[in-house]
Parts: structure tokens; sequence; C-alpha cells
């Protein structure tokens, strides 16, 4: 089932989708916000930002470092700043000066120099600029000030040595010395930490069967990837990469990104696959792994793009044992080749509701249906047919009777929308029967600043029939409790699903004898369908392995027993 473009547009239930005012905190493509600290009545941070956003060693000669510090109450920068710049990378010091700044937006051009034979990379920094009078030892340039258009000619000072030199995340950290005035010194220092990403390609081979040498890219944003290996038995691609897992470590990074690039001549690899990903060993989540076959012709990439949030899921889920590892390691399998479905259509603006550059597609396994929670993919196509990267968008699936099955929001409700950082994400949802659905999708911008260019609303209609995905697993006689079922109880445990969903879940799985509860009355209903907190609690618990399946059954015959969950013969 494939339905062409423009599909559906319905005006009125798009706005299901609430209108939603950015005031974020967060990292962004090639940029980062910091969290705001409180400034004479204020609520301050600064963001970091790079041009070009999306930076390969050895394919620019210079960028754009751009920190602005402003209210984030009223969007307005704090003009008369002086800044102190220290650039790191895998703890070791680049880069360190101070800065004085007129406006709130100071701009640096960054001028990588590789090749330093110091024994400390930041003695071969140099750094072009005047000391501002006012300022004692902050550089500044006189002339025209910089702004988005003018980045060629605008006087900036400069920054050149072994920084963008080699792939990985940069930690820009920012002290604020002074500001309102150059000779206001801030009581006590606002201090700031910002991360930015720049890509590193290492190439590598993988041997097959037959002897053929099937060339792979593997795309770091993080750091060098080291033991490289193809494994012949599953078709699966492992590496590894330095990375600390101590939880304080954890909490400051904000994304790690990489991709791994493989012809789609490679059969295992071909367009239409489907892959599962492993950190460490721990399944990562599917909106954690997103196949890209649209960007080329010839290639599949696929990414690893592992939030704060999966982080630290793979350090609960290891252990402290984990916290003094040094290493992740990465792990991509190729799954069976699915029967993929899709609707696509374009997005309007929401105030003439004229077309916006913007084309949304929806895709899906066919093989999912009733019962299923279906994983949808949602890529963003701007008017070349390239995905828009960065886009912050929100979505909610309705059924036929125009009834709200689900709303997704984000994760951070100071920072509005779900960000697609490669334009492709992956939403999943219970589907409780067989019929018409509609998806509304309200596509907010792009990056930091909320880039409007390709804002707007939009509305799918999929066709959804019974499960083949069931089917299989009826077959497979499945033992008490699937072990799969424990993801439902981890999802609604941590907040990714409500307790509606959960409920409805429980309803499927046990009216199906998928999950097989003993014999339990079923109890009319006391007027509420609150779930006690203890349940939930189980439910976690369980998922995680610290109480047995008895117990967990034991909370479901309870919601069973008070008429929460009620299951039709």
């Amino acid at each position: 089932m494939h339905n062409k473009f423009a599909l559906f547009i319905t005006i009125i239930g798009i706005f299901t989708i609430p209108a939603l005012i950015p005031d974020v905190f967060g990292h962004g493509l090639g940029g980062d916000q910091a969290e705001p600290l409180s400034f004479g009545g204020m609520e301050v941070t600064v963001r970091t930002e790079l041009t070009p956003s999306d930076i390969t060693v050895g394919e620019v000669d210079s960028a754009n470092m751009q920190i602005r510090f402003f209210d984030t109450l009223t969007d307005t920068n704090l003009d008369k700043v002086t800044y102190r710049v220290e650039v790191w990378q895998s703890g070791e010091l680049l880069a360190r000066n101070m800065f004085y700044d007129l406006d709130g937006r100071l701009d640096v051009e960054i001028k990588p120099k590789p090749g330093c034979e110091k024994d400390n990379l930041w003695q071969c920094t140099v750094y072009g600029g005047s000391e501002h009078v006012s300022a004692p030892e902050a550089l500044f340039v006189h002339g025209e000030a910089c702004n988005d258009n003018n980045l060629d000619t605008c006087a900036r000072p400069t920054i050149t040595g072994p920084i963008f030199t080699k792939g990985g995340l940069y930690n820009v950290k920012v002290d604020i010395e002074g500001a309102t005035s150059p000779r206001t010194v801030v009581a006590d220092r606002l201090t700031y930490d910002t991360f930015i990403s720049v890509a590193q390609e290492q190439n590598f081979f993988i041997q097959t069967a037959n002897a053929e040498e099937i060339p792979v890219i593997v795309k770091t944003y993080y750091d060098d990837v080291d033991n490289f290996k193809f494994d012949k038995s599953d078709n699966s691609i492992s590496f590894d990469m330095p990375f600390d897992w101590s939880p304080d470590y954890v909490d400051l990074v904000q994304v790690v990104h990489e991709e791994v690039r493989v012809p789609k001549t490679f059969s295992p690899y071909s367009e239409g696959k489907q892959f599962k990903g492993y950190v460490n060993g721990v399944e990562i989540d599917q909106r954690a792994l997103l196949n890209d076959p649209y960007s080329y012709d010839d290639t599949n990439i696929v990414h690893f793009l592992i939030t704060n949030a999966e982080l630290k899921k793979i350090n609960e889920a290891l252990g402290p044992s984990n916290y003094d590892n040094k290493k992740m390691d990465l792990k991509l399998v190729p799954l069976d080749e699915i029967t993929k479905s899709s609707t696509e259509f374009y997005l309007v603006d929401t105030t003439n509701y004229e077309p916006v550059p913007t084309t949304v597609n929806i895709s899906w396994d066919g093989n999912y249906g009733a019962g299923d929670y279906v994983p949808f993919e949602i890529a963003f196509f701007d008017e070349n047919r390239e995905l828009i990267r960065d886009m912050r968008y929100v979505v909610s699936f309705i059924d036929s009777n125009d009834k709200v099955i689900e709303t997704f929001l984000g994760d951070d409700p100071q920072m509005p929308g779900i960000i697609s950082t490669e334009g492709i994400d992956v939403q999943k949802i219970y589907i409780p029967s067989q019929g018409t659905y509609r998806i509304d999708v309200r596509a907010l911008g792009t990056g930091l600043t909320y880039d409007e260019t390709y804002a707007g609303i939009g509305s799918g209609i999929i066709e959804l029939g019974p499960s083949l995905i069931k089917s299989t697993s009826e077959a497979k006689q499945p033992t008490a409790i699937p072990a799969w079922i424990k993801n439902n109880a981890e999802w609604w445990a941590a907040g990714q699903i409500d307790d509606g969903s959960f409920v409805q879940g429980i309803q499927y799985l046990v009216k199906e004898n998928i999950l097989k509860i003993p014999p339990t009355s079923q109890g009319q209903g006391t007027g509420s369908n609150e779930i006690p907190a203890w349940i939930k609690n189980n439910a976690g618990w369980w998922a995680e392995g610290a109480i047995d399946d008895d117990s967990f059954i034991q909370g479901i015959q309870f919601l069973i027993k008070e008429g929460i969950i009620r299951v039709q013969s």
C-alpha cells in the first residue's frame, strides 16, 4: 500500500496539536545552548553555534563560532560583554582567551591548523585581535558588526590552531566576566558548558564470503573509532571508541552521533533493510538508530543518534560496573527486508494555509497492524527532495472518530517539539484496532532559533489492517509472558507511553491469551480509572528484573478486579 503525494490536508484537525512558544536550552545541529542562570533579575544563558553547522575535518579552511549571551525571558542580548572562552576536546585544552563584544553576539573566526608538535596543544594556538581599551586582556576588532549575512567581511577576532583538525565532540566553556559595561565585573562569575560536534570520516573494508571487498565509511562526530569488524554470521558491523561512562560526564553529553555508510549493492545493507543497534551489548531504542536511504542513490546511511536519555538508560541497564568503562562499543545488525507502506503530504503555513517548501513522508512496516506498537518513520524533505536537518516538530495520531490517540510534544517542556537531527525520526504508538487513522504534523522550525523557513502544518491518512506480527508470534507458541512485553512495562514506567496506551495494550494481550493471567473475577469499576502508583513501580521493577513474573501478574489481576482493565471474551 503506497499513497501518493498530497494525500490529505485537514486544517481543523491539525489544531489538535498546540502551538508552542520556543523557550529552550539544549543541543542542536552544530550548536548548543546551556541551561540559564539567574543574573540581575534575568535568566541568562549562552548559545554557541558553528557556521557551517556541519563541519567535516579537512573540508573547511575556516569556520565561524558565534557565542551569544542573552536573557531567555525576553530573547534580548546583553551588551558590552567580556567573555573568557576555552575550547577543549577529549580532556585536552586547545584554546583559552578573553574577548570583548559590544552587542552580546561574539563572532570568532576559527582557522584549523594541524601539525602541532608542542607538548600541550594550546601552546600552538595564536589569536588575532587587539586588546580593548576598557576591558584589559580581552581581544576586540573594530569594524562592521557581524550578522548572519556578512561573516566574510565583518570585524571579528581569530583563533588559529589545532581546533577542528580532528573529528569529535568539542567542549566550549564560556565564563561571563562582565556585562552591560566593559568595567562592570560580574560579582559571581557565570560559567557555561556548551558542546559542538565536528565530523571525521574513517574508511574501512569488509570482506564478504566470496572475497569481495566492500568499502564502508564511518563518520564520527565524537572520537576516533577503532577495532572495526564485520561478522559474516549475522552481517553485523561493530567498532568502538573512547567514552567516559561516569555519570557526571554522561550528564553533560547531549548526544553521541555516529554514521555508518554502506553501498546499497551489498545485499545485507540494501534499500528496504531494517537494523538493530547495540551499545555495550545493550539494545538501543529505535529512535536512536535511524536508516537514511534517501540522501544518496547508491549508499545507505545508518545513524547512531544516542541521546543523553539513552546514554543514561544504558548506564542504568549495565549498573555501576560500567561507570569506570572508558570505551563505547557499537554494533549494527541488519534485519530482514520489510514490506514498506507509506503516505506523503505537504505542509502549509498557519496564517494563509499556503504551501511551504516542506514535504512529510510517513512510512511503516506493512506487517504491523491492529494490536501492535507500530514504529512510524517520519521524514522531512525540502523543495529539492533533500532531508531537512535539525527539524523540530510535534505530531498527533487520531482515529476515525476524531479521538486523539496520542500526541508527541518532545521530552522536555522547556524545549518545545521533538528534534529530528537528520530529518528522520521514529515514533512508536499502539494501534488498538483496524481502520483509518490520521496523522497530524506541525513543523515548528529548524535549529536552536526555530527558523520558520520550513515550518507548517499538514495531515496524512493511513489504513491499518490486521497484524501479521501477531500471527507470527502466535505461531511460535510463546511462553506465559513473552520477553518483549517487558518493553511495554519499561516504556510505561518511564512515562514514554501513557496509562491509556498501557491499559489498551494489556487488554489486547490478555484477550488474545498472549499474556496469560490466572482466572480473575472482573470488577465493574469504582468510578476512578486512576492506576495506583505501586502498579507502575511494579512494572518498572519487573522490566529491570527486580521482581518476578508473579508479582507483575498480581498487579494486572488487581487492575482487572478493580475494573480498570476490562477484558472482553
